[in-house]
């Protein structure tokens, strides 16, 4: 069994905590239950992620995808063969069905998904509203005089 350690990692994303959990999570509970169908997790760019899972043998309409608040559910139902396997020497090749699961961090979304050489891609994008993104605060510039000055002149009158 293998074991990931991402204190290292943990130093120089500050704020990224409940990501790093999330990651752990995912790994502790893929050791415990089936790793079907295997997947990358990519990350784009900053704000943009791509998770790419082998799904060889399913077609479009046997893959469902779901986003529910920070869930996303891959699920593939494989439609029963009705060809004769009797010839058949060795079965390697998976055609079960499966659902795998993903927390997602807040404000992510999904943006698009594409099935092509037996590869599911699904594109992440994260979204954080004006509202929270990080403000400069100028310290001492003209607005803050401004505003002073007049908050002196309201006063006196």
């Amino acid at each position: 069994m293998r074991s990931f350690d991402l204190t290292p990692y943990r130093r120089s994303m500050v704020g990224f905590d409940r990501l790093f959990d999330l990651l752990e999570n995912s790994a502790r509970n893929a050791a415990s239950s089936d790793n079907y169908p295997p997947f990358d997790l990519e990350r784009l760019a900053e704000d943009r992620y791509r998770i790419t899972l082998a799904v060889a043998g399913f077609k479009n309409d046997e893959i469902d995808i779901t986003a529910q608040q920070n869930l996303l559910i891959v699920a593939g139902q494989k439609e029963a063969s009705q060809q004769d396997r009797s010839g058949m020497l060795y079965s390697g090749i998976a055609s079960r069905s499966f659902e795998r699961r993903f927390e997602l961090a807040d404000f992510v979304r999904v943006g698009s998904a594409d099935l092509a050489d037996g590869l599911l891609t699904i594109e992440l994008v994260r979204e954080i509203p004006e509202a929270m993104k990080p403000q400069k605060i100028a310290i001492g510039g003209e607005a803050a005089r401004e505003s002073n000055v007049r908050t002196l002149e309201n006063e006196a009158a």
